[in-house]
């Protein structure tokens, strides 16, 4: 075989194996990212909160008081503070520059003593074709499979593998395959995703 006819064919096989690789998308491709969730995040508070202000050595300033649900809270001297969407920290921080007019070096702390609005907001839900739709807490380490069969399994109306994960990222709600069919009866484990809170996972129903 001539040297030239070796270097045709080595690279009609290189062209066939570039067009092959960059056909197949790469499991990990389809995968939902991370939203970046952690096991201690940085609460920020809701509306229906309870929070503790506590003014140090001023305790006739020191309340417990809900969120309203226009996102304020009512503290003595000062009046409507903002705390819908704040860290504790934040909150505090505004409170000791406001009693600044009126005190002096005024320390203030923040605490929620009481999450309302974190419970709906940590929670997993699957809806569709399942025995029982629902919304349950989340706990670290829930998968796909556990949701689902927290909900009492598929129901005989569900198409399985047409099931999707909702997750809102920075970019917004994406959402990605999920082959519920392959979990449930071939052991097939690769979208049995690890869930995080606000998770939404959809099953829809057969077309008949």
């Amino acid at each position: 075989m001539s040297l030239l006819k070796k270097f045709l064919i080595l690279m009609l096989v290189v062209l066939v194996s570039a067009c092959g690789s960059k056909g197949t998308p790469k499991a990990e491709d389809l995968a939902p990212k991370p939203a970046g969730y952690s096991a201690t995040p940085t609460y920020e508070i809701g509306p229906g909160d309870e929070v503790r202000v506590t003014i140090w050595k001023n305790p006739d300033l020191s309340v417990e008081v809900p969120v309203r649900p226009d996102g304020y809270i009512s503290v003595p001297l000062i009046g409507d503070v903002r705390a819908v969407g704040q860290h504790p920290e934040q909150v505090a921080t505004e409170i000791e520059q406001k009693l600044g007019q009126y005190l002096r070096s005024p320390k203030a702390s923040v605490i929620v003593s009481k999450l309302v609005s974190h419970e709906f907001v940590s929670r997993v839900r699957v809806v569709g074709a399942v025995a029982d739709p629902k919304s349950i807490s989340f706990r670290q380490g829930i998968t796909v499979l556990d949701l689902v069969l927290e909900a009492g399994g598929v129901n005989e109306f569900a198409e399985p593998d047409l099931a999707q994960l909702y997750r809102k990222t920075e970019s917004g709600v994406q959402s990605y395959p999920v082959y519920l069919e392959q979990i449930l009866f071939k052991g097939r484990l690769d979208t049995n995703y690890e869930l995080e809170p606000g998770d939404v996972v959809s099953i829809p129903e057969r077309r008949f």
